[in-house]
């Protein structure tokens, strides 16, 4: 599963996580990030990934 945090705060953030599947196996990340349902918002996929907007459309768009 691909998790993602946004921080709206302020300040910087930290972030500590440690992930584990009982499922391991392999997932396509573009698939799971540009083509999830509901669809993650684009400005957090922009931000994330310092893409322009409609660059993140376009990838949106073929997944």
């Amino acid at each position: 599963m691909i998790h993602f945090q946004l921080n709206i705060g302020k300040t910087p953030a930290v972030a500590l996580s440690a992930l584990s599947s009982q499922n391991p196996g392999t997932i396509t990340i573009a698939d799971t990030l540009f083509g999830s349902n509901p669809a993650i918002k684009p400005d957090v996929l922009t931000k994330a990934f310092m893409l322009e907007p409609n660059v993140v459309k376009y990838l949106q768009s073929r997944f």
